[in-house]
């Protein structure tokens, strides 16, 4: 309850909610469900406060069911209503929200235990544990299995996180690589999957709550994830005997225990079930219905997990890209697994749109009439972004626009790719997540093996010089400025057959693997991918401006100390 409420104004968004739903603005925005829209900005402050007031209320036991009511239907619609705010964790928070609503949390320590005496001090059900426990252990373990993928085993999905200082340590006896390898990716798995069992059992659980409070402090300092470190911190007293509260109260001074929570043995409660002969001994069926809810939730949240199938989500066949979620559809929001296994880059983004009366081009600036970037991955969000903007364009005069994106990513060190076709027309482009996404690129996984050798060239470059990366596929092109400060920019083709058509000078040159030439500078040009399978080339490219500026200073320099010493 705590920490929610400390969520509340922050990655929930009240601190900034006058930006993000001032009445008026033309913001496109990204619902589940079509009908979804934000009440008027008076109306959402007040939903924040209800949903302030309910997580106050579980953190104090106060009307504790009204309090749970009142943060799960405001956390929820604010969830539903903005899928790019989606991520395992604030899943996991309504998931969560919705278990304590069912649960008996208010009995020790609690303002209703103190209103109401039949409350106070009572037993709760063994399924109350059972079902937290189970809920964190898949957070725990679902995060390890979606870790045993070829990038993470190999160390290429968080290849830049052991430059981190907190990995300094380490890095004494390591070298940065077997680092990354070792410490970020090996570490990471085998705590995921061993977390859970070694939180369980009473022998491991003195090495388990030291490894894993080492683990969630660092992910405090490494990633912007709001409360989640530290409710997964809160969670691992779950996983202990439940006693240990009262037996801490027990070693406190003598003058603050008359604030704290009893330290006298729980009394019986009607809603556990003690055993015995008898009609004592007879499970009442609420007691029945209790087991049962919570095997089905357990194998639930077991499988939905792995329920992208359904969905489609990284259906090859239909070209998505089996990314968790990416690019495909929203699958993500449906792992409990807490688990970040891909790093993606985002190089080049550009929309096109053309008006559908004068045949008008023109190109928008990524991003406008949105508040987020998230879209640029999800086939979901791609299309109704495309749809939002044939709706806004025509107050802009642009008639029955036409909408193009043109994607490239670099996936856990891979080329930079497309991932969506730019010459389909997403406003008309067909989507639905019970289909395969058709305008969707595949994930050239054939040319993973090539990142090692893409890690050696660049290992080759001096300190001036930088490489760009690129796959594409037959039959597209990329159109590419090369800036006048890049006076030394160069293009080299790593496989296939490329055609380099130079915009203003009207020449072409056709280029076969191995081969390359210098790029003008301040001009466009066209690589058209001609061979019949994916093309592969790179760019190198000198800032010259920058590397003048620095000889010029290491020259003033030199005169400034001449000048200083007489010489």
């Amino acid at each position: 309850g705590l920490l929610m409420a400390l969520d509340v104004p922050q990655e929930r968004g009240l601190g900034h909610l006058d930006q993000r739903f001032l009445d008026g603005l033309d913001i496109c925005r990204f619902p589940l469900l079509p009908f979804l829209q934000p009440l008027p900005l008076d109306w959402m402050y007040l939903l924040y406060t209800v949903m302030f007031m309910g997580a106050v209320g579980i953190m104090v036991g106060f009307c504790y069911r009204l309090s749970c009511i009142a943060f799960l239907g405001p956390y929820w619609y604010l969830l539903l209503l903005d899928k790019t705010s989606w991520n395992n964790h604030s899943y996991l928070y309504g998931l969560l929200a919705f278990q304590l609503a069912l649960l008996g949390a208010d009995r020790y320590g609690s303002v209703d235990g103190l209103l109401r005496p039949q409350k106070r001090n009572a037993h709760v059900p063994l399924w109350n544990y059972v079902l937290l426990r189970a809920q964190i252990f898949i957070v725990y373990f679902i995060a390890g299995l979606k870790k045993l993928d070829a990038d993470w085993v190999g160390g290429y999905s968080m290849g830049s996180l052991s430059r981190h200082w907190l990995f300094a340590p380490f890095k004494l006896v390591l070298s940065e690589e077997m680092t990354s390898l070792l410490v970020v990716h090996g570490g990471g798995l085998v705590l995921d999957l061993s977390a859970g069992f070694l939180l369980f059992f009473d022998a491991t659980r003195p090495l388990a709550l030291i490894f894993v409070t080492y683990f969630h402090c660092m992910n405090s300092q490494l990633f912007s994830i709001g409360m989640f470190p530290y409710t997964m911190l809160a969670s691992s007293g779950l996983f202990c005997h439940p006693s240990w509260p009262r037996r801490l109260c027990t070693h406190c001074h003598p003058w603050l225990r008359g604030v704290l929570p009893s330290t006298q043995p729980p009394r019986t409660s009607p809603d556990c079930h003690y055993g015995g002969r008898g009609a004592r001994g007879v499970l009442r069926p609420r007691q029945h219905l209790a087991a049962a809810f919570t095997l089905l939730y357990v194998l639930e949240q077991l499988f939905l997990p792995y329920s992208h199938f359904i969905t489609q989500v990284g259906a090859k066949g239909g070209g998505g890209h089996d990314t968790e979620g990416h690019c495909q559809g929203r699958g993500g929001i449906f792992g409990t697994g807490g688990v970040h296994t891909h790093d993606i880059f985002m190089d080049h983004v550009k929309i096109t749109y053309r008006d559908g009366l004068t045949g008008e081009v023109g190109y928008l600036k990524p991003g406008v009439f949105t508040q987020s970037r998230r879209w640029k991955d999800h086939a979901d969000m791609l299309k109704q972004y495309s749809t939002c903007l044939s709706q806004l364009l025509p107050r802009y005069n642009v008639s029955q626009p036409q909408i193009y994106f043109d994607v490239w990513v670099s996936i856990n060190d891979r080329f930079q790719q497309r991932l969506v076709d730019p010459r389909v027309d997403l406003v008309q482009a067909p989507w639905s997540p019970w289909k395969p996404t058709p305008w969707l690129l595949p994930l050239l996984l054939e040319l993973s093996p090539w990142r090692q050798r893409l890690q050696e060239l660049e290992n080759q470059l001096d300190g001036h010089t930088d490489a760009v990366f690129i796959a594409d596929f037959p039959g597209l092109h990329l159109e590419n400025f090369v800036s006048e400060d890049l006076g030394n920019t160069s293009l080299r083709v790593l496989r296939g057959e490329v055609l380099v058509e130079l915009v203003e000078q009207q020449h072409n040159r056709s280029l076969r693997e191995g081969e390359g030439m210098q790029l003008p500078a301040g001009q466009y040009h066209k690589v058209h991918t001609v061979s019949a399978e994916p093309s592969c080339y790179m760019y190198l490219y000198v800032n010259t401006t920058a590397l003048a500026l620095e000889r010029n200073l290491t020259r003033l320099q030199e005169l400034r100390e001449g000048v200083q010493n007489g010489t």
